[in-house]
C-alpha cells in the first residue's frame, strides 16, 4: 500500500515539476513527445508506470471498496508536495476537501478488508 501510495504522490510530482518547467503544449503531438524526453517528466512517467504495476498487485489481493479510498492518502500527499515544492497556492477550500479525504480514509482504515481467497 505504501509503495503505491508514495509512487503515485511522487511521479505525479516529478511530472507537474517537469511540465512546469517546459515549454507550453499546443495541439502538435511531437511537443508532447519532446516534453517526455525532459528527465523530470521521464522520471514521472517511470514511476508512474510502476505505480499502475503495483496498484493492479494490489487490487489482485484486496477489495476495490478497500484499496481505492487508502490510496486516497497518496492525494493528501500530493497536496502537501504541491504546496510545499512546487509554490503551488493551496486554498482554503482545498486544503477542507484534503482533510474531508483524510476524513474519509480514516473511515476505511478502520474496516477490515473482507477478500476472500479465489482458491
Amino acid at each position: 500500500m505504501a509503495a503505491v501510495i508514495l509512487l503515485n504522490a511522487i511521479g505525479n510530482l516529478s511530472l507537474a515539476w517537469g511540465m512546469k518547467h517546459a515549454h507550453t503544449l499546443a495541439w502538435n503531438p511531437l511537443d508532447y513527445i519532446r516534453a517526455m524526453f525532459n528527465p523530470y517528466v521521464a522520471f514521472g512517467i517511470a514511476l508512474l508506470v510502476l505505480w499502475l504495476l503495483t496498484r493492479m498487485t494490489l487490487l489482485s489481493w484486496a477489495d476495490l471498496s478497500f484499496i481505492l479510498p487508502m490510496t486516497g492518502v497518496g492525494y493528501i500527499l500530493a497536496a502537501v508536495l504541491g504546496a510545499w515544492l512546487l509554490k503551488e497556492p493551496v486554498s482554503a477550500a482545498r486544503w477542507m476537501g484534503v482533510l474531508l479525504i483524510f476524513a474519509g480514509t480514516s473511515l476505511v482504515a478502520a474496516t477490515s478488508q473482507k477478500t476472500e481467497s479465489p482458491e
